[in-house]
């Protein structure tokens, strides 16, 4: 598969993050997810509808900030930091997305909350180049 076609295929699926879980926009997301999309998460119900309402559930305040993204072949992997969703700390995430032509087809997640510098073994941030506040 082309580097042009991985690229590609990287700004969909951050355009799509961006549209669902910070816009809110879930007659554009439709366009985005698989209407067959297959939901590997433990947090979240089948389907492309048990992630619409897991978002919709969530606090208007929830954020999805990306920190990197990779492609290899049909799969996606970000590293990003959902943070507003009413936890005590925010969330820094793998994401990892099989594509099926420009489509989000099946995804799976790890998901650990973000350690503040006091709880950081290794003295470094998990999501950047700082420490939340």
């Amino acid at each position: 598969m082309s580097t042009s076609t991985e690229d590609r295929r990287v700004r969909i699926v951050l355009n799509a993050f961006d549209t669902l879980f910070n816009k809110r926009d879930y007659a554009a997301a439709e366009r985005f997810w698989s209407p067959r999309y297959i939901q590997h998460s433990a947090h979240i119900a089948p389907g492309r509808e048990g992630l619409f309402e897991l978002v919709k559930g969530l606090p208007a305040t929830l954020r999805y900030e990306n920190h990197l993204a990779a492609a290899t072949g049909d799969f996606i992997i970000l590293h990003g930091r959902f943070s507003g969703h009413g936890l005590p700390a925010a969330w820094v995430v793998a994401d990892i997305v099989r594509m099926e032509g420009d489509i989000l087809a099946e995804h799976w997640d790890v998901i650990q909350d973000e350690a503040t510098r006091a709880q950081s073994k290794s003295g470094l941030p998990m999501f950047g180049d700082r420490f939340p506040d």
